[in-house]
């Protein structure tokens, strides 16, 4: 019996023995996992700040690069304005070159007209041919004929007057062809018996 209770008793210190170290050892695994816990989650934490601030800095540049974006869109649409402006200005001034040129057209074409009546009534205005006289020397029944010479020089002689010519000789005359001079409101023309309905202004001097 004492052999008995002494084997169990040394069983039992050493099993006490091998429990102890193993236990001491679980329980200092415990507090290293402790004390690297903390540390871990500070790692964490750490790592989470290092993200907020790059997301921030990451939103600030899309907000700069956003107001960057807003600018250039200003400044292309102030462009586009500014080109339609020019645009315009430049229709408004080929507009008013347009109505200048036709301004002066008019102008020429009234000078023109000017010119024309001035040698038309030119000659007649220094006097015109008593009636007696142009009844006796001219008219239809007082014909005649012009040769190209006289209207290469611009001028004839007939029944005492001289006359220039105004217009211009009509390319269906012939000089062979009669001619013959009457009078339309103090203005002198030279009409073809052949052509009735054609006429040339006549300037007149006595």
């Amino acid at each position: 019996m004492k052999l008995a209770g002494v084997i169990s008793t040394a069983v039992l210190s050493l099993a006490l023995g091998v429990a102890a170290p193993a236990f001491a050892q679980e329980q200092h695994d415990q507090q290293d996992e402790q004390k690297a816990q903390p540390a871990q989650e500070q790692k964490n934490a750490q790592q989470e700040d290092k993200n907020t601030q790059q997301e921030k800095k990451n939103s600030q540049q899309q907000d700069k690069n956003t107001q960057q974006e807003q600018k250039s869109a200003q400044q292309q649409d102030k462009n586009t304005q500014q080109e339609q402006k020019s645009a315009q200005q430049q229709d408004k001034n080929a507009q008013q070159e347009q109505r200048n040129a036709q301004q002066q057209d008019k102008n020429n074409q009234q000078e023109q007209k000017n010119v024309q009546q001035q040698q038309r009534a030119g000659g007649n205005g220094s006097g015109r041919i008593p009636d007696d006289k142009f009844k006796a020397n001219f008219g239809r029944e007082h014909s005649f004929r012009v040769s190209q010479t006289d209207y290469s020089n611009r001028r004839f002689q007939y029944g005492g007057y001289s006359f220039g010519f105004v217009d211009p000789w009509p390319g269906n005359w012939l000089y062979t062809q009669d001619v013959y001079v009457i009078e339309i409101d103090g203005v002198y023309y030279l009409c073809n018996a052949s052509y009735p309905g054609v006429s040339l202004v006549l300037s007149f001097a006595l």
